[in-house]
Protein backbone atom coordinates (compact mmCIF):
# COMPACT_ATOMS: atom_id res chain seq x y z
CA UNK A 1 0.00 0.00 0.00
CA UNK A 2 1.18 3.51 -0.79
CA UNK A 3 2.55 5.76 1.92
CA UNK A 4 -0.05 8.05 3.46
CA UNK A 5 0.71 11.51 4.80
CA UNK A 6 -1.72 13.98 6.33
CA UNK A 7 -1.92 17.75 6.62
CA UNK A 8 -4.36 19.17 9.17
CA UNK A 9 -5.42 22.77 8.60
CA UNK A 10 -5.62 24.34 12.04
CA UNK A 11 -4.29 27.87 11.69
CA UNK A 12 -7.52 29.91 11.50
CA UNK A 13 -8.41 32.14 14.43
CA UNK A 14 -12.12 31.37 14.21
CA UNK A 15 -13.50 34.88 14.75
CA UNK A 16 -17.08 33.67 14.32
CA UNK A 17 -16.72 31.61 17.49
CA UNK A 18 -16.39 34.92 19.37
CA UNK A 19 -14.10 33.28 21.88
CA UNK A 20 -10.70 33.71 23.53
CA UNK A 21 -10.13 29.99 22.91
CA UNK A 22 -8.45 29.01 19.66
CA UNK A 23 -11.16 27.55 17.40
CA UNK A 24 -9.88 24.00 16.91
CA UNK A 25 -9.43 23.62 20.68
CA UNK A 26 -13.13 24.02 21.38
CA UNK A 27 -14.28 20.67 22.77
CA UNK A 28 -16.84 18.31 21.29
CA UNK A 29 -17.95 15.73 23.85
CA UNK A 30 -15.07 16.80 26.07
CA UNK A 31 -12.26 16.52 23.51
CA UNK A 32 -10.85 19.36 21.36
CA UNK A 33 -12.00 19.26 17.73
CA UNK A 34 -8.51 18.94 16.31
CA UNK A 35 -7.76 15.99 18.60
CA UNK A 36 -10.81 14.15 17.23
CA UNK A 37 -9.34 14.65 13.75
CA UNK A 38 -5.91 13.39 14.87
CA UNK A 39 -7.52 10.32 16.47
CA UNK A 40 -9.30 9.36 13.26
CA UNK A 41 -6.34 10.03 10.96
CA UNK A 42 -4.13 7.93 13.24
CA UNK A 43 -6.33 4.94 12.39
CA UNK A 44 -4.93 5.07 8.85
CA UNK A 45 -1.37 4.33 10.02
CA UNK A 46 0.03 7.43 8.34
CA UNK A 47 3.75 7.93 7.79
CA UNK A 48 3.58 11.51 9.05
CA UNK A 49 0.98 14.03 10.22
CA UNK A 50 1.68 17.75 9.87
CA UNK A 51 -0.60 20.21 11.64
CA UNK A 52 -0.62 23.75 10.25
CA UNK A 53 -0.85 26.15 13.20
CA UNK A 54 -1.18 29.89 13.48
CA UNK A 55 -3.13 31.69 16.19
CA UNK A 56 -2.71 29.83 19.50
CA UNK A 57 0.01 27.60 18.06
CA UNK A 58 1.59 26.83 21.44
CA UNK A 59 -1.72 25.68 22.89
CA UNK A 60 -2.38 23.35 19.97
CA UNK A 61 1.11 21.87 20.30
CA UNK A 62 0.60 21.40 24.03
CA UNK A 63 -2.68 19.57 23.37
CA UNK A 64 -1.48 17.25 20.60
CA UNK A 65 2.12 16.79 21.75
CA UNK A 66 4.25 14.44 19.69
CA UNK A 67 1.31 12.94 17.80
CA UNK A 68 1.98 15.44 15.01
CA UNK A 69 4.69 17.56 13.43
CA UNK A 70 3.89 21.28 13.10
CA UNK A 71 4.28 24.04 10.53
CA UNK A 72 3.55 27.69 11.30
CA UNK A 73 1.38 29.80 9.02
CA UNK A 74 2.24 33.27 10.29
CA UNK A 75 -0.23 35.04 7.99
CA UNK A 76 -3.55 33.42 7.13
CA UNK A 77 -3.55 33.86 3.35
CA UNK A 78 -5.79 30.94 2.43
CA UNK A 79 -5.91 27.16 2.47
CA UNK A 80 -3.37 26.67 -0.32
CA UNK A 81 -0.96 28.98 1.48
CA UNK A 82 -1.50 26.89 4.62
CA UNK A 83 -0.62 23.61 2.90
CA UNK A 84 2.52 25.14 1.39
CA UNK A 85 3.87 25.53 4.94
CA UNK A 86 4.20 21.71 5.08
CA UNK A 87 6.43 21.63 1.98
CA UNK A 88 9.75 21.37 3.88
CA UNK A 89 8.53 18.19 5.56
CA UNK A 90 6.60 16.51 2.73
CA UNK A 91 7.82 17.77 -0.62
CA UNK A 92 9.29 15.09 -2.91
CA UNK A 93 7.96 12.12 -0.95
CA UNK A 94 6.25 9.23 -2.72
CA UNK A 95 2.65 8.55 -1.70
CA UNK A 96 -0.62 10.35 -1.17
CA UNK A 97 -1.43 13.21 1.18
CA UNK A 98 -4.73 13.73 2.96
CA UNK A 99 -5.66 17.35 3.65
CA UNK A 100 -8.24 17.65 6.42
CA UNK A 101 -9.63 20.67 8.26
CA UNK A 102 -9.04 20.75 12.00
CA UNK A 103 -12.59 21.94 12.60
CA UNK A 104 -14.27 18.78 11.23
CA UNK A 105 -14.43 16.66 14.40
CA UNK A 106 -17.04 14.21 13.07
CA UNK A 107 -15.02 12.78 10.19
CA UNK A 108 -14.22 9.08 10.66
CA UNK A 109 -11.34 6.80 9.78
CA UNK A 110 -13.56 4.63 7.57
CA UNK A 111 -14.53 7.58 5.38
CA UNK A 112 -10.94 8.74 4.92
CA UNK A 113 -9.90 5.18 4.16
CA UNK A 114 -12.61 4.95 1.47
CA UNK A 115 -11.38 8.26 0.04
CA UNK A 116 -7.79 6.99 -0.15
CA UNK A 117 -8.91 3.72 -1.76
CA UNK A 118 -11.03 5.55 -4.34
CA UNK A 119 -8.08 7.81 -5.09
CA UNK A 120 -5.88 4.77 -5.75
CA UNK A 121 -8.50 2.90 -7.80
CA UNK A 122 -9.12 5.84 -10.14
CA UNK A 123 -5.44 6.63 -10.61
CA UNK A 124 -6.19 10.25 -9.74
CA UNK A 125 -3.74 12.97 -8.85
CA UNK A 126 -6.42 14.56 -6.67
CA UNK A 127 -9.62 13.19 -5.12
CA UNK A 128 -12.20 15.36 -3.40
CA UNK A 129 -14.43 14.22 -0.58
CA UNK A 130 -17.89 15.54 -1.43
CA UNK A 131 -21.35 15.37 0.13
CA UNK A 132 -24.90 16.46 -0.62
CA UNK A 133 -25.99 19.39 1.56
CA UNK A 134 -29.61 20.48 1.75
CA UNK A 135 -28.39 23.92 2.82
CA UNK A 136 -25.09 24.38 0.99
CA UNK A 137 -24.57 28.06 1.83
CA UNK A 138 -20.97 28.80 2.73
CA UNK A 139 -19.54 25.68 1.09
CA UNK A 140 -17.60 25.44 -2.15
CA UNK A 141 -19.64 23.83 -4.95
CA UNK A 142 -18.53 20.88 -7.08
CA UNK A 143 -18.77 21.76 -10.76
CA UNK A 144 -18.96 18.65 -12.92
CA UNK A 145 -18.35 18.34 -16.65
CA UNK A 146 -20.59 16.69 -19.23
CA UNK A 147 -18.97 13.32 -18.49
CA UNK A 148 -19.73 13.81 -14.76
CA UNK A 149 -16.05 14.28 -13.95
CA UNK A 150 -14.98 17.09 -11.65
CA UNK A 151 -14.00 20.13 -13.66
CA UNK A 152 -13.50 22.62 -10.82
CA UNK A 153 -14.59 23.79 -7.37
CA UNK A 154 -16.02 27.26 -6.93
CA UNK A 155 -16.09 28.96 -3.54
CA UNK A 156 -19.48 30.19 -2.33
CA UNK A 157 -18.32 33.83 -2.33
CA UNK A 158 -17.19 33.55 -5.94
CA UNK A 159 -20.12 31.45 -7.22
CA UNK A 160 -22.80 32.66 -9.59
CA UNK A 161 -26.48 32.28 -8.73
CA UNK A 162 -26.72 29.12 -10.84
CA UNK A 163 -23.63 27.64 -9.21
CA UNK A 164 -24.98 28.37 -5.76
CA UNK A 165 -28.01 26.19 -6.50
CA UNK A 166 -25.75 23.12 -6.69
CA UNK A 167 -26.06 20.92 -3.58
CA UNK A 168 -22.94 18.80 -3.99
CA UNK A 169 -20.35 20.51 -1.86
CA UNK A 170 -16.65 20.36 -1.23
CA UNK A 171 -16.18 19.10 2.32
CA UNK A 172 -12.66 20.52 2.53
CA UNK A 173 -11.09 17.07 2.74
CA UNK A 174 -8.85 15.91 -0.12
CA UNK A 175 -6.47 13.20 -1.14
CA UNK A 176 -3.58 14.26 -3.41
CA UNK A 177 -0.63 12.62 -5.03
CA UNK A 178 1.98 14.18 -2.77
CA UNK A 179 4.45 15.26 -5.46
CA UNK A 180 1.71 16.60 -7.75
CA UNK A 181 0.23 18.59 -4.87
CA UNK A 182 3.35 20.59 -4.08
CA UNK A 183 4.14 21.15 -7.77
CA UNK A 184 0.63 22.51 -8.40
CA UNK A 185 0.71 24.72 -5.31
CA UNK A 186 3.49 26.77 -6.91
CA UNK A 187 0.99 27.94 -9.57
CA UNK A 188 -1.92 28.92 -7.31
CA UNK A 189 -2.75 32.63 -7.51
CA UNK A 190 -4.80 34.91 -5.26
CA UNK A 191 -6.82 36.59 -8.02
CA UNK A 192 -10.25 36.21 -6.40
CA UNK A 193 -12.73 38.17 -4.28
CA UNK A 194 -10.89 37.47 -1.03
CA UNK A 195 -7.38 37.86 -2.37
CA UNK A 196 -6.47 34.45 -0.90
CA UNK A 197 -4.68 31.35 -2.17
CA UNK A 198 -7.39 28.69 -2.40
CA UNK A 199 -6.50 25.00 -2.20
CA UNK A 200 -9.37 24.07 -4.57
CA UNK A 201 -7.51 25.94 -7.32
CA UNK A 202 -5.09 22.99 -7.36
CA UNK A 203 -7.93 20.99 -8.90
CA UNK A 204 -8.13 23.30 -11.93
CA UNK A 205 -4.36 23.34 -12.30
CA UNK A 206 -4.22 19.54 -12.35
CA UNK A 207 -7.16 19.35 -14.78
CA UNK A 208 -5.47 21.83 -17.11
CA UNK A 209 -2.37 19.63 -17.04
CA UNK A 210 -4.50 16.68 -18.17
CA UNK A 211 -4.36 14.84 -14.85
CA UNK A 212 -7.22 12.75 -13.48
CA UNK A 213 -9.30 14.44 -10.74
CA UNK A 214 -11.93 12.29 -9.04
CA UNK A 215 -14.49 12.71 -6.27
CA UNK A 216 -15.68 10.36 -3.57
CA UNK A 217 -19.15 11.23 -2.31
CA UNK A 218 -19.84 10.22 1.29
CA UNK A 219 -23.38 9.27 2.32
CA UNK A 220 -23.08 11.26 5.54
CA UNK A 221 -23.10 15.03 5.28
CA UNK A 222 -23.10 15.23 9.09
CA UNK A 223 -19.66 13.63 9.18
CA UNK A 224 -18.23 16.50 7.12
CA UNK A 225 -19.69 19.30 9.24
CA UNK A 226 -17.26 22.19 9.61
CA UNK A 227 -17.54 24.05 12.91
CA UNK A 228 -17.26 27.80 12.46
CA UNK A 229 -19.54 29.14 15.20
CA UNK A 230 -21.28 28.12 18.42
CA UNK A 231 -24.38 26.92 16.58
CA UNK A 232 -22.35 24.45 14.51
CA UNK A 233 -20.40 23.47 17.64
CA UNK A 234 -23.64 22.55 19.38
CA UNK A 235 -24.75 20.55 16.35
CA UNK A 236 -21.43 18.68 16.26
CA UNK A 237 -21.82 17.92 19.97
CA UNK A 238 -25.32 16.52 19.37
CA UNK A 239 -24.21 14.30 16.50
CA UNK A 240 -21.09 13.06 18.28
CA UNK A 241 -23.04 12.31 21.47
CA UNK A 242 -25.62 10.34 19.51
CA UNK A 243 -22.86 8.38 17.74
CA UNK A 244 -21.09 7.55 21.02
CA UNK A 245 -24.28 6.54 22.82
CA UNK A 246 -25.39 4.34 19.94
CA UNK A 247 -22.00 2.60 19.95
CA UNK A 248 -22.35 1.72 23.64
CA UNK A 249 -25.96 0.61 23.34
CA UNK A 250 -25.10 -1.72 20.45
CA UNK A 251 -22.27 -3.09 22.59
CA UNK A 252 -24.68 -4.10 25.36
CA UNK A 253 -25.02 -1.01 27.57
CA UNK A 254 -28.48 0.22 28.56
CA UNK A 255 -28.81 3.99 28.29
CA UNK A 256 -32.24 4.95 29.62
CA UNK A 257 -32.39 8.38 27.99
CA UNK A 258 -29.69 8.92 25.33
CA UNK A 259 -30.70 12.55 24.78
CA UNK A 260 -29.77 13.35 28.37
CA UNK A 261 -26.67 11.19 28.77
CA UNK A 262 -23.22 12.59 28.03
CA UNK A 263 -20.40 10.13 27.35
CA UNK A 264 -16.91 11.10 26.21
CA UNK A 265 -15.19 9.45 23.23
CA UNK A 266 -12.57 7.63 25.32
CA UNK A 267 -14.98 6.11 27.87
CA UNK A 268 -15.23 2.30 28.08
CA UNK A 269 -18.33 0.59 29.52
CA UNK A 270 -18.95 -3.11 30.17
CA UNK A 271 -22.02 -5.07 29.12
CA UNK A 272 -25.29 -4.95 31.07
CA UNK A 273 -24.35 -1.69 32.76
CA UNK A 274 -27.27 0.73 33.05
CA UNK A 275 -26.75 4.48 32.63
CA UNK A 276 -29.53 6.73 33.94
CA UNK A 277 -30.35 10.27 32.70
CA UNK A 278 -28.27 13.27 33.63
CA UNK A 279 -25.06 11.23 33.77
CA UNK A 280 -21.76 12.66 32.48
CA UNK A 281 -18.91 10.21 31.82
CA UNK A 282 -15.69 11.82 30.67
CA UNK A 283 -11.93 11.46 30.26
CA UNK A 284 -10.25 8.06 30.40
CA UNK A 285 -13.07 6.49 32.38
CA UNK A 286 -13.62 2.72 32.33
CA UNK A 287 -16.71 1.12 33.87
CA UNK A 288 -17.16 -2.60 34.38
CA UNK A 289 -20.17 -4.77 33.63
CA UNK A 290 -23.48 -4.92 35.51
CA UNK A 291 -23.00 -1.47 37.03
CA UNK A 292 -25.66 1.16 37.67
CA UNK A 293 -24.54 4.75 37.10
CA UNK A 294 -26.81 7.73 37.73
CA UNK A 295 -29.12 9.47 37.59
CA UNK A 296 -27.40 12.88 37.73
CA UNK A 297 -23.90 11.52 38.25
CA UNK A 298 -20.53 12.75 36.99
CA UNK A 299 -17.61 10.37 36.55
CA UNK A 300 -14.29 11.65 35.18
CA UNK A 301 -11.04 9.72 34.68
CA UNK A 302 -12.08 6.85 36.94
CA UNK A 303 -11.64 3.08 36.76
CA UNK A 304 -14.74 1.33 38.15
CA UNK A 305 -15.14 -2.41 38.74
CA UNK A 306 -18.08 -4.70 38.06
CA UNK A 307 -21.48 -4.47 39.77
CA UNK A 308 -20.79 -1.06 41.31
CA UNK A 309 -23.63 1.43 41.89
CA UNK A 310 -23.07 5.21 41.83
CA UNK A 311 -26.14 7.43 42.25
CA UNK A 312 -26.41 11.24 42.26
CA UNK A 313 -22.70 11.61 42.96
CA UNK A 314 -19.44 12.90 41.48
CA UNK A 315 -16.19 10.96 41.19
CA UNK A 316 -12.87 12.22 39.81
CA UNK A 317 -9.54 10.61 38.94
CA UNK A 318 -9.93 7.64 41.27
CA UNK A 319 -10.07 3.84 41.30
CA UNK A 320 -13.28 2.25 42.50
CA UNK A 321 -13.58 -1.50 42.93
CA UNK A 322 -16.32 -4.05 42.36
CA UNK A 323 -19.59 -4.27 44.29
CA UNK A 324 -19.14 -0.74 45.64
CA UNK A 325 -22.12 1.40 46.54
CA UNK A 326 -21.69 5.18 46.30
CA UNK A 327 -24.25 7.90 46.97
CA UNK A 328 -26.58 9.53 46.81
CA UNK A 329 -24.77 12.89 46.92
CA UNK A 330 -21.26 11.62 47.58
CA UNK A 331 -18.09 13.30 46.33
CA UNK A 332 -15.06 11.17 45.45
CA UNK A 333 -12.16 13.55 44.88
CA UNK A 334 -8.90 12.74 43.02
CA UNK A 335 -6.39 10.06 44.03
CA UNK A 336 -8.84 7.97 46.02
CA UNK A 337 -8.64 4.18 45.90
CA UNK A 338 -11.83 2.44 46.97
CA UNK A 339 -11.58 -1.33 47.23
CA UNK A 340 -14.33 -3.89 46.67
CA UNK A 341 -17.58 -3.97 48.67
CA UNK A 342 -17.14 -0.49 50.14
CA UNK A 343 -20.11 1.73 50.93
CA UNK A 344 -19.77 5.51 50.60
CA UNK A 345 -23.13 6.97 51.55
CA UNK A 346 -24.99 10.24 51.29
CA UNK A 347 -23.08 13.50 51.78
CA UNK A 348 -19.72 11.78 52.25
CA UNK A 349 -16.61 13.38 50.76
CA UNK A 350 -13.52 11.28 50.09
CA UNK A 351 -10.22 12.91 49.12
CA UNK A 352 -6.88 11.18 48.45
CA UNK A 353 -7.90 8.25 50.62
CA UNK A 354 -7.65 4.47 50.47
CA UNK A 355 -10.71 2.49 51.60
CA UNK A 356 -10.11 -1.19 52.31
CA UNK A 357 -12.49 -3.98 51.35
CA UNK A 358 -15.87 -3.91 53.06
CA UNK A 359 -15.39 -0.59 54.86
CA UNK A 360 -18.22 1.91 55.26
CA UNK A 361 -18.71 5.63 55.61
CA UNK A 362 -22.46 5.73 55.31
CA UNK A 363 -23.31 9.39 55.84
CA UNK A 364 -22.19 12.97 56.51
CA UNK A 365 -18.41 12.44 56.73
CA UNK A 366 -15.20 13.93 55.34
CA UNK A 367 -12.32 11.49 54.91
CA UNK A 368 -9.25 13.16 53.46
CA UNK A 369 -5.58 12.09 53.32
CA UNK A 370 -6.37 8.78 54.96
CA UNK A 371 -5.60 5.08 54.82
CA UNK A 372 -8.67 3.10 55.86
CA UNK A 373 -8.27 -0.66 56.38
CA UNK A 374 -10.80 -3.41 55.71
CA UNK A 375 -14.15 -3.78 57.50
CA UNK A 376 -13.95 -0.34 59.08
CA UNK A 377 -17.14 1.45 60.08
CA UNK A 378 -16.98 5.25 60.14
CA UNK A 379 -19.96 6.70 61.97
CA UNK A 380 -22.16 9.56 60.87
CA UNK A 381 -20.55 13.01 61.03
CA UNK A 382 -17.00 11.76 61.59
CA UNK A 383 -14.07 13.48 59.89
CA UNK A 384 -10.32 13.29 59.46
CA UNK A 385 -8.82 16.62 60.51
CA UNK A 386 -6.05 16.64 57.93
CA UNK A 387 -5.05 20.30 57.60
CA UNK A 388 -3.44 22.63 60.12
CA UNK A 389 -3.56 25.70 57.90
CA UNK A 390 -0.20 25.02 56.27
CA UNK A 391 0.30 21.27 55.77
CA UNK A 392 -1.75 18.11 55.18
CA UNK A 393 -1.28 15.08 57.45
CA UNK A 394 -2.20 11.40 57.20
CA UNK A 395 -4.79 9.50 59.24
CA UNK A 396 -4.45 5.71 59.47
CA UNK A 397 -7.40 3.54 60.49
CA UNK A 398 -6.50 -0.14 60.58
CA UNK A 399 -8.70 -3.19 59.89
CA UNK A 400 -11.88 -3.76 61.88
CA UNK A 401 -11.97 -0.35 63.58
CA UNK A 402 -15.28 1.20 64.68
CA UNK A 403 -15.42 5.01 64.66
CA UNK A 404 -18.39 6.36 66.60
CA UNK A 405 -20.58 9.16 65.28
CA UNK A 406 -19.35 12.76 65.30
CA UNK A 407 -15.71 11.88 65.93
CA UNK A 408 -12.73 14.04 64.93
CA UNK A 409 -9.48 12.28 64.09
CA UNK A 410 -6.76 14.95 64.26
CA UNK A 411 -3.94 13.95 61.92
CA UNK A 412 -1.28 12.70 62.04
CA UNK A 413 -2.90 9.92 64.04
CA UNK A 414 -3.35 6.14 63.91
CA UNK A 415 -6.24 4.04 65.17
CA UNK A 416 -4.90 0.50 65.51
CA UNK A 417 -6.56 -2.75 64.48
CA UNK A 418 -9.89 -3.61 66.10
CA UNK A 419 -10.08 -0.44 68.23
CA UNK A 420 -13.24 1.51 69.06
CA UNK A 421 -13.61 5.27 69.20
CA UNK A 422 -16.50 6.51 71.29
CA UNK A 423 -19.04 8.84 69.68
CA UNK A 424 -18.24 12.53 70.00
CA UNK A 425 -14.51 12.00 70.59
CA UNK A 426 -11.66 14.16 69.33
CA UNK A 427 -8.70 11.82 68.91
CA UNK A 428 -5.23 13.36 68.94
CA UNK A 429 -3.11 10.38 70.01
CA UNK A 430 -2.67 6.83 68.78
CA UNK A 431 -5.40 4.36 69.80
CA UNK A 432 -3.95 0.89 70.62
CA UNK A 433 -5.34 -2.36 69.20
CA UNK A 434 -8.78 -3.32 70.52
CA UNK A 435 -8.82 -0.33 72.88
CA UNK A 436 -11.78 1.97 73.46
CA UNK A 437 -10.82 5.63 73.06
CA UNK A 438 -13.01 8.21 74.77
CA UNK A 439 -11.96 11.81 74.26
CA UNK A 440 -14.74 14.11 75.37
CA UNK A 441 -15.83 16.08 78.44
CA UNK A 442 -17.69 14.20 81.15
CA UNK A 443 -21.44 14.92 81.14
CA UNK A 444 -22.70 17.06 84.03
CA UNK A 445 -26.44 17.32 84.85
CA UNK A 446 -27.71 20.37 86.77
CA UNK A 447 -30.82 19.22 88.63
CA UNK A 448 -33.86 21.55 88.44
CA UNK A 449 -31.79 24.10 86.50
CA UNK A 450 -34.59 24.86 84.03
CA UNK A 451 -36.95 25.86 86.86
CA UNK A 452 -34.34 28.29 88.14
CA UNK A 453 -34.11 29.92 84.72
CA UNK A 454 -37.83 30.44 84.50
CA UNK A 455 -38.07 31.72 88.08
CA UNK A 456 -35.54 34.45 87.25
CA UNK A 457 -37.68 35.59 84.37
CA UNK A 458 -40.83 36.03 86.50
Amino acid sequence: MTNIYAVILAAGQGTRMKSKLYKVLHPVCGKPMVEHVIDQISGLHTEQIVTIVGHGADKVKAQLGERSAYALQEEQLGTAHAVIQAEPMLSGKEGCTLVVCGDTPLIQTSTMEALVNHHAETGAKATILTAIAEKPDGYGRIIRGTDNSVSRIVEHKDATGEERSIKEINTGTYCFDNKALFEALKNVSNENVQGEYYLPDVIEILKAAGEIVSAYQTDSFNETLGVNDRVALSEAERIMRSRINEHHMRAGVSIIDPLNTYIGPDVEIGTDTVIYPGTILSGKTSIGGDCVIGPNTEVSDCAIGDRTVIRQSVTFNSEIGANVNIGPFAHIRPESFIHDEVKIGNFVEIKKAVFGKGSKASHLSYIGDAEIGSDVNIGCGSITVNYDGENKFLTKIEDGVFIGCNSNLVAPVTVKKGAYVAAGSTITNEVPEEALAIARSRQVNKENYVQKIFSKND
